[in-house]
């Protein structure tokens, strides 16, 4: 074989192999629920139908951000998880692809109401409400009542005890804004802000880091949503999940198809797959506790019983606009996080 002939045999093996790669099916995966439940939803796609996942996870605010960043020259293909108030908000700014899954079937009412509220550019895949909770050990030893309602956090003793995430990256933490402004109007939800403010050790990123704090003793009490919560307590952590007597908002979790997909076909193969019950049910595994939208997948016992929580009639499509959206966000960072603590 001659030097160029050599080189012509090298440089084709070359090219098929490049070719290979470039047509190799693979998904570029954004998730905002824990990080264990992403790795276990990119893994368990990857085992069920081989295309290879590219998994990137922040929180959900975090994650809007980026897509909208991006919408130009889109990299991610599908956004699993987190709240779906920000969903809502890429789906009205034409960041999101419609879809409708045959597995639509299968599905509990308000998951297909996120979806037809959103033109079917997301839907529903878990839901959860919002609360708190705490560790019993730490408010013993600084001799705390045990609270019970929302009013209970911005009391005086409980300075320095509270922790949450910032609404502007954590939709956790927007949640909890909306659901004040719902609760007790909005003069009275941002005088609830403000007096919860004083009380505040640390806005976080990300939305369960206040009771993953709790959890190891860091921090005394983090509002969160209840099913994170359980989580801590499930762990063995000594924490205790409240469910406001007031009432309380909460989320439905939800999946968009990213506008301008790369892989389009992949993306919806992912979707139909997060909808079936087999891979719903994957949340028990890492000990996730929200409700599943398919009526068919498996729930922990230790879940949290919607049924039996007061629940708010939360305006998803109002506070999951994006001026409204854009409008709270700004008046907190105006009128809340600016005031001394």
């Amino acid at each position: 074989m001659t030097k160029i002939t050599r080189t012509i045999v090298v440089f084709a093996a070359a090219l098929a192999a490049s070719t290979s790669m470039a047509s190799a099916a693979k998904l570029t995966f954004y998730c905002s629920a824990q990080e264990d439940w992403c790795q276990s939803m990119a893994r368990g796609f990857e085992e069920a139908t081989g295309i290879d996942v590219n998994m990137t996870r922040k929180s959900s605010g975090e994650t809007f951000a980026q897509v909208k960043a991006e919408a130009s020259n889109p990299k991610g293909d599908v956004w699993w998880g987190g709240t779906g108030d920000p969903h809502l908000q890429a789906a009205e700014e034409g960041l999101t692809e419609p879809y409708v899954s045959p597995m639509r079937g299968e599905l509990n009412d308000w998951a297909i109401s996120q979806a037809q509220s959103a033109d079917d550019k997301t839907i529903g895949i878990y839901s959860g409400a919002l609360g708190y909770g705490y560790n019993e050990e730490l408010l013993k030893a600084a001799g705390l009542p045990e609270p019970a309602c929302w009013k209970d956090l911005t009391k005086p003793e409980y300075k320095g005890h509270v922790q949450m995430a910032n609404p502007n990256s954590s939709g956790t933490a927007y949640t909890t804004l909306a659901t004040m402004v719902q609760l007790f109007g909005e003069e009275g939800g941002f005088d609830y802000m403000k007096a919860l403010h004083k009380n505040i050790n640390q806005y976080t990123k990300s939305g369960s880091a206040p009771i993953k704090a709790a959890g190891r003793g860091e921090n005394t009490i983090g509002i969160v949503f209840m099913h994170d919560a359980v989580k801590q307590a499930a762990s063995g952590f000594p924490i205790k999940v409240v469910a406001p007597c007031e009432g309380t908002g909460y989320e439905i979790g939800s999946m968009s198809i990213i506008k301008g997909a790369r892989n389009m076909e992949e993306a919806k193969k992912f979707y139909d797959w997060a909808l079936t019950q087999d891979a719903q049910s994957r949340a028990l595994d890492v000990k996730a506790y929200q409700v599943p939208s398919n009526k068919g997948a498996k729930t922990s016992p230790a879940a949290p019983d919607l049924s039996s929580i007061k629940l708010i009639d939360y305006d998803f499509k109002k506070y999951g606009s994006s001026a409204e959206r854009k409008r709270l966000l700004k008046k907190w960072d105006d009128e809340v996080s600016t005031l001394p603590q």
